[in-house]
């Protein structure tokens, strides 16, 4: 009995351990998600719910933080700045989200056709303004905006020409979004670019002897069987649009066009530390990260069957 009860003890141990390692594994990032995530999360949904009330009443009055419900949220869907916002931000990402996809697309077909030639060279060419911190590539282009610095404005006036303000009226729009297609086609472009490679050959040999051309393996092979790189990386072009905000705050010493709340991160910033409404500012945030869930899942329920090939 004795060796049986051994026996079973060490089985035992095993498996605790078995069990245990994965977890034991988990547990550092486990650790970093809540305290680098899940709190100031729950933080912000709890400061969402709290704010600054005068009580006492008369000139003695003392401003108490207290339970305040839904009314940050409603003034945050009243406010007309926060809402203009999304109008800009809805401009914005007509312009950048459809060019940064078609454009990392071009970029990933051309350079998966057979034969190309310079393609590593053209790979890293593409990928580099990506490597490119996001305020140095728009102050890069903001002095290339500026009519006093801009060279091609130079060589305009030297002709006896006048060259456009890039920023301001209906240029404005497309120069900011400029910026973040520039950073942005090299990621995406690598993302396509690693899915055309994990198609096999036989597959374009078979549609060569059939006599598809490459413009038809392109549109027919191709791009379907990249359906779930596409949609992934449209999910994320969606959600750097919806978190915009160090292009216009980098560009705005340099224009009168764009505004202190050009988008709602802008105005979130601008309730949070000019305001000091940090119940405001969390409601926003609270507001706008919900808002940015609803659409990425919606997209995926949208897009998933057809590129995924789920039914559910």
């Amino acid at each position: 009995m004795s060796l049986v009860t051994e026996a079973a003890a060490v089985t035992s141990r095993r498996t605790r351990r078995r069990w245990g390692a994965p977890w034991l594994f988990l547990l550092p990032a486990a650790l970093l998600f809540v305290a680098f995530l899940a709190i100031p999360v729950g933080y912000a949904l709890y400061l969402s719910f709290r704010g600054l009330r005068v009580t006492g009443g008369g000139p003695f009055g003392a401003r108490q933080e207290t339970w305040v419900g839904l009314d940050n949220y409603a003034a945050a869907f009243t406010d007309p700045e926060f809402l203009a916002g999304f109008g800009r931000l809805a401009i914005y990402g007509i312009i950048a989200v459809p060019l940064t996809l078609g454009l990392a697309l071009t970029f990933a077909l051309l350079l998966d056709l057979p034969r190309v030639r310079g393609a590593r060279f053209s790979r890293t060419a593409i990928f580099l303004p990506y490597a490119v911190p996001g305020v140095v590539a728009t102050l890069l282009w903001g002095f290339l905006y500026l009519p006093s610095t801009s060279p091609g404005n130079w060589l305009l006036r030297s002709v006896g020409l006048e060259g456009p303000d890039m920023l301001h009226g209906g240029m404005l729009y497309p120069s900011v979004a400029n910026i973040a297609i520039w950073s942005g086609v090299g990621f995406n472009m690598i993302i396509l670019y690693t899915s055309l490679r994990g198609i096999p050959s036989d597959v374009y040999e078979a549609a060569r002897l059939d006599g598809a051309n490459e413009w038809h393996i392109a549109y027919r092979i191709k791009i379907p069987l990249v359906g779930p790189a596409l949609v992934l990386t449209g999910l994320f072009a969606l959600i750097g649009t919806l978190q915009v905000y160090g292009e216009p705050t980098t560009l705005r010493p340099m224009t009168s066009a764009i505004s202190q709340t050009w988008v709602p991160l802008m105005t979130i910033y601008r309730d949070a530390f000019t305001r000091d409404d940090l119940s405001l500012a969390a409601a926003s945030s609270v507001a706008l990260a919900l808002g940015t869930l609803v659409v990425s899942v919606v997209l995926l329920r949208v897009t998933q069957k057809r590129s995924f090939g789920e039914s559910r």
